[in-house]
């Protein structure tokens, strides 16, 4: 297991996050010694979803989008839940702060629908990807390359299709994050 002792990351997130693309991702940080932070474009709480339909948990914000400072943070995790990945994508406090990580060769883990929003800062471009099927096009089309693994690693990125790859997703991402 991967020792993150004392490096914060920053999970991405909005209403309509697929529960456990959130809270198991948390878990899997704080188990090898790192802190979570819940980042939002929203104040507050927000509404996490089983699926796209059901309502699930409740979760506290951690931290407001624009006081959110990227250098402080050691990497990025971007989960799912389609209304979640769709929201954040199109938002521009969003994309400026998943451009910095990139930036900076900061790791970033985007799982599910989670990738969506590297087609918006041009960070697909390039890079082998994987995420849930109906997103392939939309990487491809932004110069991915698209394949149907639980976990791809490429350049500091790590992505994953589903909830059925979240042990696959966080093992690589913090070893990523061990050695940044």
């Amino acid at each position: 297991m991967a020792d993150i002792t004392g490096k914060k990351i920053a999970i991405l997130t909005t209403n309509g996050v697929e529960q456990p693309e959130l809270t198991e991702p948390k878990k899997a940080i704080e188990s090898a010694g790192g802190t979570a932070v819940v980042v939002s474009p929203k104040e507050g709480s927000i509404q996490a979803m089983k699926g796209d339909w059901e309502h699930a948990d409740h979760f506290e914000v951690d931290v407001h989008l624009p006081s959110a400072d990227p250098s402080e943070y050691a990497g990025l995790v971007l989960p799912g839940g389609t209304l979640n990945a769709d929201t954040v994508r199109i938002d521009e406090g969003a994309q400026k702060f998943v451009k910095a990580f990139f930036e900076a060769d900061r790791p970033v883990a985007a799982i599910c629908h989670g990738p969506w929003i590297l087609t918006e800062v041009g960070a697909a471009k390039g890079r082998t990807l994987t995420s849930y099927p109906s997103l392939a096009t939309d990487l491809k089309n932004a110069g991915a390359t698209w394949v149907d693994e639980s976990v791809v690693v490429s350049d500091g990125l790590v992505t994953s299709r589903t909830p059925d790859d979240l042990e696959d997703f966080s093992r690589e991402f913090l070893a990523l994050v061990q050695k940044a």
